[in-house]
């Protein structure tokens, strides 16, 4: 899976809006937006919070494991 699939996916399952998610990992709309899109890609550390927010939201490790992979 494209990490850009995976973003989508996480925030899909989460129930949230790009908004939302761009909200809790203190980035902005646009950045999320574009991070779904596949115009680029999160840096390390934004990686490693989104890792970390769907693993305290209860997401499946098969999921989000491969988050940091990239």
């Amino acid at each position: 899976m494209e990490f850009a699939q995976m973003v989508k996916e996480i925030r899909t399952k989460l129930n949230m809006s790009q908004e939302q998610l761009a909200r809790e990992l203190q980035v902005s709309f646009a950045t999320v937006n574009r991070w779904e899109k596949g115009k680029n890609s999160p840096n390390r550390i934004a990686k490693k919070a989104l890792y970390d927010f769907g693993k305290a939201k209860g997401l499946e490790e098969g999921l989000i494991k491969h988050l940091l992979d990239y």
